[in-house]
């Protein structure tokens, strides 16, 4: 079963932390990531620009209307996504519990990927 772990921070907080440990930071999410390559977990991921850099789209009366920035008003934006194999629930939070994000006061949201729908 495939697991998406979505990985939402406070961009503020974010960037007041001192260089060094966002770069530290970055490291342990590459040994991570290394780990669930070599393990067979990874299925694929990415780190997002800031949410300053999105545009949402909405329909209303018929029409396409953009907006600038996230779809939701709130202090955690998503900053990245991971999909990893897992045998079930809990060896997904298992694995979602070694992120660095949640160290520095993010979330982490496990879903199951839809069987149905998965490319």
């Amino acid at each position: 079963m495939q697991y998406m772990l979505m990985c939402c921070v406070d961009e503020a907080l974010w960037q007041a932390l001192p260089e060094a440990e966002r770069e530290a930071v970055m490291a342990d999410y590459h040994g991570l990531l290394q780990a669930w390559v070599t393990d067979h977990h990874y299925r694929g991921g990415a780190r997002l620009q800031s949410a300053a850099t999105a545009t949402t789209l909405r329909e209303a009366d018929g029409r396409l209307v953009l907006h600038d920035g996230p779809f939701a008003e709130s202090r955690e934006q998503l900053g990245g996504f991971h999909v990893l194999e897992c045998g079930d629930l809990d060896e997904a939070l298992g694995q979602a519990r070694r992120l660095p994000t949640l160290r520095v006061g993010g979330v982490v949201e496990v879903r199951p990927v839809d069987p149905a729908y998965r490319l």
